[in-house]
């Protein structure tokens, strides 16, 4: 997909995860602060919605990231849309942190999805902790349903 293709996630010492289309290098098309210092990673979960980061603030943060992703999250139908009631859409997910992990003592330098399951990933801090996280249940449950 040419639009998959074009768009990457960049982090830097301001704190922020960025999300830009190549093709508009001007301007991000999504940016977040969720960590209070530098971030040192970022990793797209093969469902793109979902985004890890790590840094140095020693926390891991999953972000959902429905509307830079390659497939978002929509109804095709306009008869669809009409006819979801308004309990459907607190059940959807927000843009934004999902989860936050600190289980970390020292900065967290890698960030990894597994390539086995897909809603289990590790991250692994300067102190040589290696740590193991599953995306809640309540979580992959509003994705995949």
């Amino acid at each position: 997909k040419q639009w998959y293709q074009r768009r990457v996630a960049i982090t830097a010492g301001d704190c922020n995860t960025n999300f830009w289309d190549t093709r508009k290098p001007s301007e991000a098309l999504l940016s977040f602060k969720n960590h209070s210092h530098w971030v040192w990673n970022v990793r797209y979960n093969y469902r793109d919605q979902l985004v890890l980061s790590g840094g140095s603030d020693s926390k891991v943060i999953l972000l959902h990231t429905p509307s830079v992703a390659s497939e978002p999250l929509h109804l095709e139908d306009e008869e669809e849309r009409e006819t979801e009631n308004v309990e459907d859409e607190k059940d959807q997910l927000k843009e934004g942190v999902l989860e936050e992990y600190d289980k970390h003592e020292d900065s967290v330098y890698a960030v990894a999805w597994s390539t086995a399951d897909p809603w289990l990933f590790a991250s692994l801090s300067n102190d040589g902790r290696l740590v193991f996280n599953k995306v809640s249940k309540e979580i992959k449950f509003s994705i995949i349903l």
